[in-house]
């Protein structure tokens, strides 16, 4: 097949997957688009070495098909590009194509290009982003759908741009997909960044899960063949699926709970979409088919989820229920009817298809809500980031005014969250709270039908130690807002104080004073020494006493130095938690977040532009650095290094004996190539619980003693940790 055949037929299959109510006239309209963007990218070509004009023509295809959007947005998909990579302008886009395209096309290209450069750029372009999602919705879904094929073709990128691009996708727009409520695309999303990210783990569980669904899909036609009876017997439309939980989410499940593909329990779904019956009400039908299937099958009482008397926040709505099958196996069902299945699949576009005039859902709360915490003229676009990410994901309560207005907030939210989510000067003067008329502290964490009143003073303003218990980005924006409005102030006088200083004791106007004071009381940062001299907690005195003395002489201080890398220590005796991963003369610090070993898949960010701090590659803050900091990864190997050690933990659990602790610590002290550094047991009604901090070489030893003391009589379990303060 020629190029041109090949670019032809994508842009057929393009109009195969329009709606089928699309007019004529709007065909045309995007047949004139795709010319425009044919011609404008003619000749250039993708990484893969395929003609460019493909991929906007597979994130059109994306728009349309997988997320349901229009005419509009399928111009926009296929016009994406075309003012970044060519000479056309946002006004000659509108004179083409009418404003609205130009808009969205517009945000578009605000966004793109940018992430991925220095991080303030990109946290900011992201911000944009954001901004215009609150204006127009359908530029983050074709965002959205950008990624997605970026991510379909990432396999012709270098390894190093592969890393970030997948951290980036997993920190921002898997969440953002979820949010936006288009269920499958979240699902890929993940998938595909980890098979980039942790190929061989994303290669084992694909297998295992293969497997799986193979050995139980006879089970599942037994399991389903009464329920099938039963449907048809009361008169119901309907289609029946299995499903199996994604690569990314049993990896996920694993890792959070410390537990082996075996354990998982929930790996099998059956998916019942029923064409609901015009005499009687949607979520009626869903009860009624809740109650054929429970006269079958014995329900899980506490795994029912009821989102059709109260969707989620991103639209979805759908009734769980988990039951016990023929052989002793459980099955999630999930039971939703054609309308419900449609949002549940293509979210926002099908939620917006099926909303009543005037309307008001919880995805049109949570924009306006964004909206506002933009509007803060102080807000870093990095903290908006990290905040943004925090009300992606979360799961959701629902909680009453005293009046009983029901508001949705994430779930380990405080009634400080409560507060400012009914308004920012509530949030301001907030003292305590009345819940289900009981007084407690600002700080209680609410439960799903919790009656709140909150109880507010004048005299009140915001305080540091609240960071410390809320949880949603609307709080902590309005509260660091306040912060940064007198810290600012605090500044302004510390600057007066600090020259009127350095005047009076007639000093040159360099920045040699203010050095030395940094360096006396080791702060990097000019405003920190600034803030510290407004509070008074560095007098005018001290300042005096700093600034009049003499420098330490060079030669001296460099023998001090050395004499603290080379303090005499026994032979046998290890350094210190914090200097014995690291030679001093190297450019590496081993993350503390984390601690990798020699062995451990690792990766390397060089933030500050002075050492590289080595993660693993699976760590929280690895994934967040990556995907703010993309263009600050550097790819690490480890070398065989004996001689260094590195730290290590370990948790055990077990059935409590007399000796156990004894025999596991003999063990450990008969291992030449181990040395233990701490060990604390606990033991409760019979059941023991202990952490050893030890120093090894690399992965192996680690594995080789782990594999030894799990073969103790008594021991259950053996794990490495990450952090165990």
């Amino acid at each position: 097949m020629t190029e041109q055949e090949q670019i032809r037929e994508a842009f057929e299959d393009l109009l195969k997957s329009l709606r089928k109510e699309t007019s004529k006239e709007n065909r045309q309209k995007i047949k004139e688009a795709f010319e425009f963007a044919n011609e404008a990218h003619k000749g250039v070509r993708r990484r893969s070495g395929e003609p460019y004009i493909l991929h906007p023509l597979a994130v059109a295809k994306i728009a349309v098909k997988e997320i349901g959007l229009g005419t509009t947005s399928a111009i926009s998909a296929l016009l994406h590009d075309v003012v970044e990579d060519t000479d056309y302008t946002v006004e000659d886009i509108s004179n083409l194509f009418g404003p609205k395209v130009a808009s969205i096309v517009d945000g578009l290209t605000k966004i793109s290009g940018v992430m991925g450069s220095d991080t303030s750029r990109q946290a900011e372009s992201f911000r944009k982003m954001i901004l215009t999602l609150a204006e127009d919705v359908r530029v983050i879904l074709i965002k959205i759908a950008d990624r997605l094929h970026n991510m379909r073709t990432l396999a012709s990128m270098p390894e190093h741009k592969q890393v970030k691009i997948a951290s980036e996708t997993l920190y921002i727009y898997a969440p953002l997909a979820h949010r936006m409520g288009l269920h499958a695309i979240k699902t890929e999303l993940e998938d595909l960044s980890m098979k980039y990210e942790h190929p061989e783990e994303y290669e084992v569980i694909a297998r295992k899960i293969e497997a799986y669904k193979n050995q139980f899909s006879a089970l599942f036609e037994e399991f389903i063949k009464p329920i099938r009876e039963s449907l048809s017997a009361n008169h119901y439309e309907y289609t029946i699926t299995a499903r199996t939980k994604s690569v990314y989410s049993v990896w996920l499940k694993m890792q959070k709970r410390n537990i082996s593909f075996d354990e998982i329990y929930d790996l099998l779904a059956v998916r019942i979409v029923f064409k609901p019956k015009d005499d009687q009400p949607e979520k009626w039908q869903c009860w009624n088919i809740y109650s054929l299937i429970t006269d079958i099958y014995s329900p899980k009482p506490e795994r029912i989820r009821d989102w059709i008397s109260v969707p989620k926040a991103n639209g979805y709505e759908a009734l769980h229920l988990t039951v016990m099958g023929p052989e002793g196996q459980w099955f999630e069902v999930q039971i939703r009817s054609e309308r419900m299945d449609e949002i549940a699949e293509k979210g926002l576009a099908a939620h917006w298809k099926y909303k009543n005039e005037g309307e008001s859902s919880e995805l049109d709360k949570w924009l306006a809500s964004i909206k506002e915490i933009l509007d803060q003229p102080d807000a870093s676009a990095l903290e908006f980031l990290d905040d943004f990410k925090l009300n992606l994901f979360a799961k959701e309560i629902r909680v009453f005014t005293p009046k009983g207005y029901m508001r949705t907030l994430p779930k380990g939210a405080t009634a400080l969250d409560f507060a400012y989510d009914i308004h920012t000067e509530i949030g301001n003067t907030c003292i305590g709270a009345k819940v289900n008329h009981k007084l407690v502290p600002m700080s209680q964490k609410l439960a799903s039908g919790d009656q709140v009143e909150i109880l507010t003073s004048d005299k009140q303003t915001p305080q540091k130690e609240w960071l410390d218990f809320v949880v949603t980005a609307k709080a902590r924006t309005h509260i660091n807002a306040a912060f940064k409005k007198y810290k600012k102030e605090l500044i302004r006088n510390g600057i007066t104080v600090f020259e009127g200083i350095v005047k009076k004791l007639d000093l040159p106007p360099t920045s040699e004073p203010l050095k030395k004071v940094l360096t006396n009381y080791g702060l990097t940062n000019k405003d920190d020494l600034y803030v510290e001299i407004a509070k008074k907690t560095i007098t005018e005195e001290d300042l005096e006493k700093i600034l009049k003395k003499k420098a330490e002489n060079k030669f001296i201080k460099y023998w001090k130095l050395q004499f603290l890398w080379n303090g005499k220590e026994g032979e046998g005796k290890k350094k210190s938690e914090n200097d014995l991963p690291i030679d001093v003369s190297s450019d590496f610090v081993i993350a503390p977040c984390c601690n990798p070993i020699p062995g451990d898949d690792v990766v390397g960010m060089n933030i500050a532009g002075t050492k590289v701090t080595v993660h693993k590659r699976s760590c929280p803050e690895a994934i967040r650095l990556m995907a703010s900091f993309g263009d600050k990864i550097v790819p690490v190997k480890w070398v065989s290094h004996k001689l260094m050690s590195f730290l290590a933990i370990i948790k055990i659990t077990g059935i409590d004996k007399p000796g156990i602790v004894s025999e596991i610590t003999t063990l450990i002290a008969k291992e030449g190539k181990v040395n233990m550094r701490m060990i604390h047991f606990d033991t409760r009604d019979g059941i023991f619980e202990g952490f050893i901090h030890l120093y090894v070489h690399n992965t192996a030893d680690l594995n080789n003693i782990v594999s030894q003391i799990s073969q103790v009589q008594g021991v259950e379990t053996v794990l490495r940790v990450e952090n165990k303060e």
